[in-house]
């Protein structure tokens, strides 16, 4: 039994730990995007599909000596794949971004570098399971399951507490290769020492009169298997991307939803106690209508916790459902395989299927409805007042999933949706009239509507901002000069409204739809009196390809949700902006943010270079009695400079706070960022 444990406990520790340690690495070739790590587990769970298929095929059909040599044989392959390193190749080039969208670069990507690992880590459960089953007749596989999914769940929590935090990315992918060695000569001896058991016809001496000729399950048991397995990959998925697009793309915010996730899977495999089904058919009834009603809320303290609660409860009545229905051990690789065909489905339907068949993000709340529809499918065996209130349930869950969709589109002039996220325009009226520009929720700039006031800066870069301030520090001390200006983001192109003739403005844009939109929809660009060029790819790759532009300001304001991306605030992305940067030039970072504070890593970075570094904190007087004004938003923004001309300059002086260094805070660089110590508490 001990090396049956240690070589499942060992395969599902690497195999949910690999997650994380790849898709960080990969995530900043990739803008930052939350789809990233959406795609990411379209492929794990696709691979986890294959595996689970590989197990239940070689099982049945292959003598255990020849199943224990094949499956060696890949093990020996699979070593000399090490380590898990992306190459550099895979780093989107100049084109990127030009209407071309990176999912099959990333699976290519995760299949080149990870492919053959994760395959066979993937298969190891159920087919340690079987040759357990096989070789001892005992009841115990099930429970095999469940400690498969704790050391899942170990991986998963150690590795935003005690592994990014203190260990670098490459250091991340040389441990995981170490121990992933260690895995693969356990796994072989266990494969064949099972291969001779089995030929000895040695068992156990206990057995039960369970046997090998059990029917198998007809494809009508099958089918529950898969809807329930899917149902809570699209829970899983659905609520990762709200949170992700909504707060930032971090590893802590992917893991602790698959964390829950995973946790439902030990309980409800471990023992049946765990799963009271009254009890969890009715938190599941209050959760889901309450996720349908805060599906479109910005005030995440209350929808993160109760998004958190909804996807443990809801489930935990899924697997639960699941291993209520599980077959004889002498089937469970069938089972295993039908678990992991509803995951990769669930997984597609999210990430890939939503994208490309709505225009907006509706998936969250169809899913939602569906689950409803599947608690009250579920009811229909109850009696008939359970299934009436689950009916009603469902009723209420639509209803309010219908209302957020048709206030979500309503007034909408443009809805376009890509890899990158679904950007849309509306026009207010009251109290002036005024065009915004979402990224999913989020307000990525607008414009004042009035002929009079359409090139007055507002939302995010007002006069009184940090921009507005560095912008007249620059004019008070070189006059009418031209200017060069570099920005990061384009959004609606809100920046332009500072630009003057003779100026010269360089946007960089990761999202093509995001630059077509801007000059469909906002005038700053097409009516600016400056040259304005769009770059469209990643910023920071671009300005890492091209010759140095001279900026005299450089402005960082991408954001992957509501944060900056990571790639942009390390120590290898300063040296990039100071490659372009004029020699009095100064760069502005947008650090305006609900639950996310720069303001260390930026003064960080500042001192590594030995530059300065202020804070300019806006709170728009003007908002609360103009109606014109009303559209200035609060923020905060980064002033980072050698020229201390700029910042004593009577408009930054009186404004800008210095920010404090800390020496004990560790430096971001490429290799090494930890979201989690700078997010607001």
């Amino acid at each position: 039994m001990a090396l049956y444990a240690a070589t499942i406990f060992l395969s599902a520790f690497l195999l949910f730990l690999v997650q994380p340690v790849i898709a960080r690495q990969i995530l900043p070739w990739f803008g930052g995007a939350a789809s990233v790590w959406a795609v990411c587990l379209v492929f794990f769970q696709s691979v986890l599909l294959a595996g689970y298929a590989y197990a239940d095929w070689t099982s049945r059909r292959l003598a255990p000596r020849t199943h224990a040599k094949v499956h060696i044989a890949l093990l020996a392959v699979s070593l000399l794949l090490l380590p898990i390193i992306p190459d550099v190749h895979w780093k989107p080039g100049a084109d990127a971004g030009a209407g071309t969208s990176p999912m099959l670069a990333i699976l290519g990507l995760l299949g080149v570098t990870i492919g053959l690992q994760y395959f066979l880590l993937s298969s190891t459960s159920p087919l340690l399971q079987s040759w357990y089953w096989r070789r001892y007749r005992h009841a115990v596989p099930y429970r095999l399951f469940a400690l498969s999914n704790f050391a899942s769940l170990l991986a998963l929590l150690s590795y935003p507490v005690a592994i990014e935090p203190w260990l670098r990315g490459t250091v991340q992918s040389y441990g995981w290769s170490a121990l992933y060695a260690v895995f693969a000569v356990l796994c072989a001896a266990t494969a064949w020492a099972s291969a001779r058991a089995a030929e000895s016809g040695a068992s156990a001496a206990v057995q039960t009169p369970a046997s090998d000729d059990t029917p198998a399950p007809p494809w009508s048991a099958r089918l529950p298997w898969i809807i329930y397995a899917a149902m809570g990959s699209c829970l899983l998925l659905a609520i990762t991307n709200h949170l992700t697009q909504n707060i930032a793309s971090i590893p802590f915010l992917w893991l602790a939803p698959l964390a829950l996730y995973l946790i439902t899977f030990i309980l409800c495999f471990d023992h049946p106690r765990w799963y009271v089904r009254p009890l969890f058919a009715v938190l599941m009834a209050a959760a889901l209508p309450a996720m349908a009603w805060f599906t479109e809320s910005l005030d995440l303290h209350v929808a993160a916790p109760l998004y958190a609660a909804g996807l443990f409860v809801c489930c935990m009545f899924c697997h639960g459902e699941l291993y209520r229905a599980r077959p004889a051990p002498a089937h469970l690789t069938t089972f295993y395989l039908m678990i992991s065909i509803g995951g990769a489905l669930g997984a597609l339907l999210v990430a890939i299927g939503a994208p490309l068949l709505l225009k907006g993000y509706f998936e969250l709340g169809i899913i939602l409805a569906a689950c409803a529809l599947l608690l009250f499918w579920n009811a229909l065996a109850q009696p008939r007042w359970v299934a009436a209130l689950a009916f009603v349930v469902a009723s209420v869950t639509a209803g309010f999933v219908i209302k957020n969709v048709t206030e979500y589109a309503a007034d909408v002039r443009v809805m376009v949706r890509n890899f990158y996220g679904v950007v849309r325009t509306r026009d207010y009226t009251d109290p002036s009239p005024f065009r915004v520009m979402y990224h999913g929720n989020i307000n990525h700039g607008g414009q004042l509507l009035g002929e009079a006031v359409r090139r007055k800066p507002s939302t995010y870069f007002g006069e009184s901002s940090g921009y507005g301030r560095t912008f007249a520090s620059l004019q008070a001390l070189n006059n009418d000069a031209p200017r060069r200006v570099g920005v990061i983001g384009l959004g609606a192109g809100a920046i332009a409204a500072y630009a003057r003739r003779g100026d010269y403005f360089r946007f960089y844009e990761i999202d093509p739809q995001v630059a077509a939109v801007a000059m469909m929809e906002f005038s700053f660009l097409k009516d600016s009196p400056a040259q304005v060029d769009v770059v469209l790819g990643d910023g920071r790759l671009s300005l890492e390809r091209e010759s140095p532009q001279n900026f005299d300001l450089l402005a960082i304001d991408a954001f992957a949700g509501d944060s900056i991306p990571m790639h942009l605030v390390t120590r290898e992305a300063m040296q990039a902006y100071l490659k372009h940067l004029a020699p009095g030039g100064a760069m502005v970072f947008q650090a305006t943010n609900r639950f996310v504070d720069i303001a260390p890593v930026v003064a960080r970075l500042a001192s590594e270079f030995g530059l300065q570094a202020v804070l300019v904190t806006d709170e728009p007087e003007g908002a609360h009695t103009s109606s014109v004004d009303y559209w200035l938003s609060s923020t905060d923004q980064i002033i980072v400079t050698r020229n201390s001309s700029i910042l004593n300059a009577p408009p930054l002086a009186k404004a800008a706070q210095t920010l404090p260094h800390d020496p004990n805070f560790r430096l971001w660089t490429d290799d090494f960022y930890n979201l989690f110590s700078v997010l607001k508490r």
